[in-house]
């Protein structure tokens, strides 16, 4: 393994605010380097997630992960970003997505890469702070808008979610990440490289320089079946989303129509059951410390940059950062990971 590699987690917003600043210390304590907050649809605002985080810790990477084109104005996503960047000294930044759920809205997001394209360039033109604006197709903003607040950088890094070829390709011309959002299967990493390629080039990079993330339900504990059945639980609703999307499994139509026929009923327990146990490892980081170790490993030796432990992390929170700090982290830096 020849690439730097890092650790991360992920937040649903879903906590209360005195929680975050708690287990952000104790990410910050562990030695991880990144922490994310989701922005799915009903789940807290996640820069609001990320300022508890900011005023609890001096040295953790900070993320959105990530926005959609939909339901923020960019103005306010650059706002909001600012903010954060400032509230967390530079530690601040920005991610992407077509988002999921949305259709509960009544959204149409078949035009996902142009709202994504102009979402990017409204916050591009706010942040510069120039009043440079920006003449877009879903969203525009006029010649001479300025912010009144501060603005410590003119431009953030940039995290773009996706399983999407054209929408990766993007990534490649314009994201320093690529997040393949639910994904614990190391398969999909040669693919979403491949897709960015073409992108890479365009934009004068080094094919194969934009980094891809891989994020994904995570339930650790020393009782492995344990961690098993509540990552199933956990994950029928996210795995529903995307399974369609990962081009490297099989799934049979009528057993994603069972378990969404029992999420829309709220049955989460029974829609997990249904989950075999090789799918399960393809969309969730699950099992004893040991088993957890060894799904990040073979990420990292796809080719991922960050593997992003998600929520719920364990058994309870606290205790599952506190078992993926202590025993999971020693056994990848062990490997070699993490540097």
């Amino acid at each position: 393994m020849g690439h730097y590699t890092e650790f991360g987690v992920g937040f649903g917003g879903t906590l209360p605010p005195a929680d975050y600043r708690a287990l952000a210390r104790s990410l910050e304590a562990h030695g991880f380097h990144v922490a994310t907050a989701f922005g799915d649809l009903m789940m807290q605002p996640p820069a609001m997630v990320l300022a508890a985080m900011a005023e609890a810790t001096s040295r953790l990477r900070l993320g959105v992960g990530c926005f959609t084109p939909w339901t923020l104005h960019p103005v306010e996503i650059a706002g909001q970003m600012a903010y954060l960047d400032q509230l967390s000294e530079g530690r601040a930044f920005l991610g992407i997505v077509r988002g999921a759920w949305l259709d509960q809205l009544g959204i149409d997001t078949t035009r996902a890469l142009t709202a994504i394209a102009d979402t990017l360039g409204v916050v591009d033109a706010v942040l510069a702070g120039d009043g440079r604006g920006y003449d877009g197709t879903k969203y525009s903003v006029g010649t001479g808008t300025r912010p009144y607040y501060p603005v410590p950088r003119k431009a953030l890094p940039l995290m773009i979610g996706t399983w999407s070829p054209r929408l990766a390709e993007f990534a490649g011309r314009r994201a320093d990440e690529i997040q393949v959002g639910g994904c614990a299967n190391p398969a999909m990493i040669p693919l979403i490289r491949g897709w960015a390629e073409p992108g890479e080039r365009a934009a004068g990079k080094l094919p194969g320089t934009t980094r891809i993330v891989l994020t994904a339900v995570t339930v650790v504990d020393e009782d492995g079946d344990a961690a098993r059945r509540r990552a199933r639980t956990e994950a029928a609703l996210p795995m529903h989303a995307i399974a369609a999307l990962d081009r490297t499994v099989s799934i049979e139509p009528e057993l994603l129509d069972r378990i969404g026929t029992l999420l829309r009923q709220h049955r989460y327990e029974d829609a997990g059951l249904l989950i075999p146990d090789d799918l399960l490892t393809k969309f969730s980081f699950c099992g004893t410390p040991t088993e957890v170790a060894e799904q990040a490993a073979a990420a990292y030796d796809a080719g991922a940059t960050r593997v992003e432990f998600d929520s719920p992390f364990g058994i309870t929170e606290a205790g599952g950062i506190d078992l993926l700090g202590s025993k999971v982290l020693p056994i990848l830096r062990s490997l070699g990971y993490g540097s």
